[in-house]
């Protein structure tokens, strides 16, 4: 199916690199390098550079700290996103909020996809998507209210669960007048998850991207990661990359990365070996 991301369309064989830029001075991982508004500007000219097709801003950090109102939530992000969108026209722009508030003036910005990443927090997200003609990532929380962590969180089948929430998800936005094409679902890595719970998902995404909707899938230094191989954030990029290859080979479309070219070549590589994607180049024992 044709992925409709705005104002963009990309085949259906297509994967994307979705950058993360952070308008936020307490990011896990960054520790707030792109918090200055002209150091997130040279973030998103060296991602685009790098060929990511997405950027996605965010004005808040996902885990627990300071009280961020929509008001500063937007102070952060609409105004930013009406200048990337006015020197990258051909960019996807993504917003990462839960809020319908700051979804419809990000739209009004120039946004082309509101990732929601916390499930459905905000019915009124998915009216927004619909009314602005944008995309819209639905995502597996488990119920979980926004900023917090999980707390001995059990699932009679997480991957069932997964399904059965985004899945509900994207047909509601469906029903409310997101067209078809620009929704996309994550089972959300870490988000209301233990570490056995995201290592499972990834081993059974192939399930999720069954479904028919597009998956994306947030792997980038994430928790799962660092618990699994005893590293610390700044030391997760090969178990990152790990976990992509094995995403990948299941078929998700779009991944949400700190690095774009390692991740660029790990998605490219494994699309190819599961007979997605021709090799670039074939002249070995041709010529």
């Amino acid at each position: 199916m044709t992925l409709k991301l705005g104002r963009h369309e990309f085949d259906d064989d297509a994967t994307l690199m979705m950058a993360i830029v952070n308008r936020t001075p307490d990011s896990f991982y960054d520790k707030g390098a792109t918090w200055a508004e002209d150091r997130a500007f040279d973030r998103v000219a060296q991602v685009v550079g790098e060929g990511a097709e997405i950027v996605d801003i965010g004005g808040i950090k996902a885990a627990p700290g300071a009280e961020i109102d929509a008001e500063e939530e937007k102070r952060r992000v609409v105004d930013f996103v009406a200048r990337v969108r006015s020197a990258y026209p051909d960019l996807v722009i993504s917003v990462d909020t839960w809020r319908a508030e700051v979804g419809s003036a990000v739209c009004e910005a120039g946004a082309d996809l509101l990732n929601d990443a916390w499930g459905g927090a905000d019915p009124g997200l998915a009216r927004v998507a619909a009314e602005h003609d944008v995309a819209l990532v639905c995502t597996h929380t488990g119920g979980v209210p926004p900023r917090t962590r999980p707390h001995r969180i059990e699932y009679a089948d997480v991957v069932a669960d997964a399904i059965a929430s985004t899945v509900g998800q994207a047909e509601r936005a469906v029903a409310l007048g997101v067209d078809r094409r620009s929704v996309v679902i994550d089972p959300a890595h870490d988000f209301g998850k233990n570490t056995f719970h995201s290592l499972e998902v990834t081993r059974r995404l192939g399930e999720m991207t069954a479904t028919g909707w597009p998956v994306l899938v947030s792997l980038s230094n994430k928790d799962f990661v660092g618990e699994t191989l005893d590293r610390p954030v700044g030391e997760r990029l090969l178990g990152t990359l790990a976990a992509t290859a094995v995403c990948a080979s299941a078929g998700a479309r779009i991944y949400r990365v700190h690095e774009v070219p390692e991740t660029r070549q790990v998605v490219d590589m494994a699309w190819s070996i599961a007979g997605r994607r021709r090799p670039r180049r074939v002249v070995r024992g041709l010529a």
